[in-house]
């Protein structure tokens, strides 16, 4: 497993996707109560119901592209007009869970957010393609991976640099295994300490031997680029 160095870029103002992350979409919940008017849903009939109804169960199947493993019949599947006329009557209303913000007052929306999970929301960032992100990333002023976004390879977990940043009395560096561990998240005070520890470990990588020169110079060099960031922009860091 590797350990991985991040920026929180909701933090900075001059982030690219900063705005977009900030938008969300619509959240997940497990119970919709009080959202049911914003709350997403199938129209949906049980695979008995909807064979009762249509007799030629293979045909309707082909005519609807419709996978023969369905475990239910959703009426948004269903494009032969007929069928379409047979089953409307026969529907029921399922709520998928999602909320949709655009229904929803700034009230309403303050709500949602306070009972869905961190991860259970999509924002306008998740809208964006492979490549709008890439290259959104690409071209961000906080993009300190050498142009490949804002997270980037601290290492593998079992990095001795932070063994060396102890001997050297660097505590930022010397913390982030257990910093992993906690979900720590490092502030722009101490992105200014890190930005004199990098100093000091790489004057100390020599007396530590070529190969730890060769494994941790790459290491050193992304943790400046972080510490610097975290400073100029005012926003913290983290590892995971």
């Amino acid at each position: 497993m590797g350990i991985s160095i991040a920026i929180c870029e909701l933090e900075a103002k001059s982030a690219s996707c900063r705005e977009l992350k900030k938008d969300v979409k619509k959240v997940l919940l497990k119970d919709i109560s009080g959202f049911e008017n914003a709350a997403e849903s199938d129209e949906v009939i049980s695979l008995e119901e909807a064979r009762k109804a249509i007799p030629d169960w293979d045909g309707f199947l082909k005519r609807n592209r419709i996978n023969e493993e369905t475990d239910a019949v959703y009426m948004d599947k269903v494009k032969d007009d007929n069928d379409v006329l047979i089953l409307s009557k026969l529907t029921k209303r399922e709520y998928t869970g999602w909320i949709d913000f655009s229904k929803l007052d700034n009230d309403g929306k303050k709500s949602a957010l306070d009972k869905a999970n961190r991860e259970d929301r999509v924002t306008g960032w998740d809208e964006l393609s492979f490549d709008e992100m890439n290259n959104t990333c690409k071209n961000c002023p906080l993009s300190w991976d050498k142009g490949r976004g804002c997270i980037g390879a601290f290492g593998p977990d079992n990095s001795v640099l932070p063994e060396i940043a102890a001997k050297r009395i660097c505590p930022i560096v010397a913390s982030v295994p257990e910093g992993v561990k906690t979900g720590r998240k490092y502030t722009p005070e101490e992105g200014m300490k890190l930005i004199k520890e990098v100093e000091i470990l790489n004057a100390a990588l020599p007396e530590e031997g070529k190969i730890m020169i060769r494994r941790y110079s790459g290491p050193l060099e992304r943790l400046a680029a972080v510490a610097k960031i975290s400073v100029d922009e005012n926003c913290g860091f983290f590892f995971f």
